[in-house]
């Protein structure tokens, strides 16, 4: 069996296309809030794929906001890169996966943005779901945020065609 095969992920360089679909998300920033929300991920005109999340942020404070953001993932030899989605596109992370002792397929990639760091780590679970962590240190910034992917289950039959 090749080392970085997990179940419902496959091979490491399978995991972005598989990322196509929707996903209902989870997201806690320790210390601030959180967020729940829905995040498509589509085939781009790129070739790459193009990832679009939008959910209802509620800050520790009572303030509740709609808030989005927008990805484009590429897919590499060994996992994905994710890039800012501007133009151009500009690289945020490229992660090469590879299997834990666990059973999840993880890699992790830093980026740095200005003087703020961001240390960021992608597991991929063998259930279906994967989880996101950005830990965030520097002089303007400083929390870490944990969001956790489930897929949406698709509709079938005739209430799936309306």
């Amino acid at each position: 069996m090749n080392e970085t095969v997990i179940d419902g992920w496959g091979d490491a360089s399978e995991v972005a296309e598989k990322l196509a679909g929707s996903w209902s998300f989870n997201r806690v920033i320790e210390g601030q809030g959180t967020m729940q929300g829905v995040a498509i991920v589509t085939p781009s005109d790129k070739g790459g794929l193009a990832y679009r999340e939008q959910g209802n942020l509620k800050l520790l404070n009572g303030t509740e906001l709609q808030a989005e953001r927008e990805y484009i993932f590429s897919k590499s030899d060994r996992g994905f890169e994710v890039f800012f989605n501007e133009n151009p596109p500009r690289l945020f992370h490229d992660i090469s996966l590879s299997a834990t002792v666990g059973g999840d397929l993880s890699g992790s990639a830093v980026h740095l943005c200005n003087l703020d760091n961001y240390q960021s780590t992608y597991n991929f679970l063998p259930d279906g779901r994967f989880v996101v962590r950005h830990v965030v240190s520097g002089p303007r910034k400083g929390y870490t945020m944990t969001t956790t992917y489930t897929r949406v289950a698709r509709r079938s039959g005739p209430t799936a065609q309306r």
